[in-house]
């Protein structure tokens, strides 16, 4: 079976997404990912928690960040989601974000949210790609770009359970 493909890595209704949203192949803000690493780092919470940050995080918010991405099309399993890429809107979270990544015997940072739901995205050390709702947890894929597939194509997400 051929496959359409844009000239991007994506699948042509991911790139069509990524593309309304503004990203474009090159894309790369550096300066306003480490604004966003210096807060994560400065932030501390009441209990003293703090967040990780890494070069995964770091290169995904370079990519990605600031980009509201509407879903385009139907959804394979499940209906698309809206995203907004800004690590920020887990600044609140580290101690959630500290636990998964003990769970997961990894680190983990935010990198946005589910529009609608408000679930945070978050991204491990070696890039893979989570949400966290009220639901559980959810593993979204082996990198930003299957994590994004995933929410932007409707793909059933995998729950992670102890164990």
């Amino acid at each position: 079976m051929h496959t359409d493909r844009s000239s991007t890595r994506f699948s042509v209704p991911v790139d069509a997404a990524l593309r309304g949203a503004g990203w474009q192949p090159g894309r790369w803000d550096v300066g306003q990912a480490e604004i966003w690493a210096d807060a994560l780092r400065d932030h501390e919470s009441p209990a003293g928690h703090r967040h990780s940050v890494f070069p995964a995080a770091v290169e995904a918010w370079a990519e990605f960040g600031n980009l509201e991405i509407t879903a385009q099309g139907p959804g394979r399993q499940l209906a698309p989601v809206a995203l907004r890429l800004d690590p920020l809107h887990g600044l609140h979270m580290a101690r959630t974000l500290g636990d998964l990544g003990r769970a997961l015997d990894t680190e983990v940072c935010p990198i946005g949210e589910e529009s609608e739901s408000r679930a945070l995205l978050a991204i491990d050390l070696e890039g893979r790609v989570y949400a966290l709702d009220h639901t559980g947890d959810w593993y979204l894929g082996p990198s930003i770009d299957h994590g994004l597939a995933t929410l932007l194509t409707g793909i059933e997400p995998v729950r992670l359970t102890a164990g």
